[in-house]
């Protein structure tokens, strides 16, 4: 997924950085070229990301005052989604917004209503009213609802998004809008791996996914550097493995409580977690757990490096696939989503016999335990089963094996390296990142086209988009953000929004104004020059 590369340049840039007495990373970069855009003071409907399937405009606009409450159909579900809108309006409007059964006479507020009469809604799709009397969003599923409640939080101003009281007004354009998704894999993965992030900083990722509809938390579990999730019938994975990071650090690992949190709280916004165990190589922190796990029988030490593709479980010991069951059951046990990702990639020290053995018996212990089976587009190689998804990570698309597999009914996600690999450098300076696979500008980010990129791939085949971010220049979240925001918005609008409303210069434009939002949120987003961000 990777052809990994050491960092070299990035120490001595982080020293000219602080020679220069920067404070902020999104500070070293100059301000964009690009003429600013305006911020209007009631945002039309359509200027948001992913752009709306359907937008008609007309009417007037509807004010949240202290009068307002959030009315919710009678249901636990629902009551929860008006609470979790309640609690990003109320510290800045300084209202109190009370959640109230829907029907109970009031003329003036937001309606949050499941309906199941518009089947052309689908799971996740919505409509918002907007008029005088208030806003009412409207679906089939309460994903859906969820989905809206991120339009009608983009529709304010920005400083909505602010934890203190602020001087509004708070207008709602009068109208409109019918959205559903184009995929229905809308991904992004954070690389615990190479570094470990906790459960706070986690969650933190998990709210900045949901603004933009996406779906779907793939966390990259384990690999060379560090294990990261308790598997209590094999515990040295992560007492052991889990102990170091790229560099050394100390690294850290999830019991299995807080992998439960993390899932909990990613259902809470409506993301389904993918876990990944990646083998047959990125193993090292298994094998340097247990001896066994290696055909010689001897442990190597545990790695903090970056270079990829020398490790590998031993395909032709029975204990490997005791292992991998147990590792399988455990994880499938606290897992209610769909998908268990094995990973495949770059198993340059794995024979391609023992390859195919080894994914044969993998995918069919993910199948036993009721799972579907993912995995890096390598798998194509490996003899996907029924059902399998393979996650293309390519930079050409133009790898005849893919299409092959894609034609025989093999679904794939897209995650080129060179458009939706978040740990990309933007430019030459970029003080954080890869560039293996490129610079990644922007623009380049967002201009490309799922459904075309592998030239020959039916359009039907392709399941969704994911933009993963990995980790081995990344400690922090402010890192994090920096290197994910803006591209990450991006990425969710090739996910979400029709092919016919992809165009880089009407989307520079509704991606500027998410400046203002982005920094209301505490995120300190890269100003790439090529965005015309409001002045100031």
């Amino acid at each position: 997924m990777r052809q990994r590369r050491t960092f070299p340049h990035l120490l001595g840039s982080l020293l000219l950085v602080a020679a220069a007495g920067v404070s902020s990373i999104g500070a070293i970069h100059a301000p964009s070229a690009a003429s600013p855009v305006t911020v209007p003071d009631i945002r039309p409907l359509d200027q948001i990301v992913p752009a709306p399937a359907s937008v008609v405009p007309g009417g007037s606009a509807y004010a949240i005052t202290s009068r307002t409450s959030i009315q919710v159909d009678r249901s636990r579900e629902v009551r929860a989604i008006g609470g979790y809108l309640a609690g990003v309006l109320r510290p800045s409007t300084g209202y109190r917004l009370p959640v109230t059964d829907d029907g109970h006479g009031a003329k003036d507020g937001i309606r949050l209503r499941i309906s199941t009469h518009d089947k052309s809604l689908g799971d996740e799709g919505y409509r918002l009213d907007s008029g005088k009397h208030g806003v009412t969003i409207t679906a089939r599923k309460a994903a859906g609802l969820f989905h809206g409640v991120q339009t009608l939080r983009q529709l304010l101003p920005a400083s909505v998004e602010k934890d203190s009281r602020q001087p509004g007004p708070w207008k709602v354009a009068g109208g409109t809008v019918t959205d559903t998704p184009r995929y229905a894999y809308r991904g992004a993965m954070i690389d615990v791996s190479r570094h470990f992030f906790t459960v706070e900083q986690v969650k933190r990722y998990i709210d900045q996914m949901a603004l933009y509809k996406i779906n779907k938390l793939h966390l990259h579990l384990s690999d060379d550097q560090g294990w990261r999730i308790a598997i209590n019938s094999w515990p040295r994975l992560a007492t052991y493995g889990g102990t170091t990071q790229v560099g050394g650090g100390k690294g850290g690992y999830y019991t299995q409580a807080d992998y439960k949190e993390i899932v909990r709280y990613a259902a809470s916004r409506y993301l389904e977690v993918v876990p990944e165990i990646d083998t047959p190589s990125h193993t090292n922190a298994a094998l340097a757990s247990y001896a066994e796990l290696n055909c010689d029988g001897v442990a190597p030490p545990l790695y903090t490096g970056t270079d990829v593709g020398f490790s590998s479980l031993c395909a032709g010991k029975p204990v490997t696939y005791d292992f991998i069951d147990d590792v399988v059951r455990e994880l499938a046990a606290i897992t209610p989503g769909k998908y268990i990702h094995i990973g495949g990639d770059e198993a340059h020290s794995t024979s391609h016999a023992d390859y195919q053995t080894y994914m044969g018996k993998a995918q069919a212990i993910v199948q036993k335990y009721g799972k579907t089976v993912m995995g890096w587009h390598q798998i194509v190689d490996g003899n996907p089963v029924k059902g399998a998804v393979a996650q293309y990570w390519g930079t050409e698309g133009d790898e005849a094996d893919v299409v092959a597999a894609a034609k025989a009914g093999t679904k794939l996600v897209m995650s080129p390296a060179n458009r939706a690999y978040l740990d990309m450098k933007y430019d030459a300076n970029t003080p954080l990142g890869l560039d293996w696979a490129g610079l990644v500008e922007v623009d380049k980010s967002y201009n490309w086209d799922p459904a075309t990129f592998i030239k020959g791939v039916p359009a039907d085949a392709i399941l969704g988009v994911e933009a993963p971010i990995w980790s081995e220049t990344l400690t922090n979240s402010d890192e994090i953000e920096f290197m994910a925001f803006p591209r990450l918005a991006g990425i969710a609008e090739l996910g979400w929004s029709p092919e016919s409303t992809h165009d880089w210069d009407a989307y520079k434009v509704r991606l500027a104004q998410q400046g203002p939002r982005l920094a209301a949120l505490g995120i300190d987003y890269y100003r790439s020059p090529v965005v015309p961000w409001p002045a100031g």
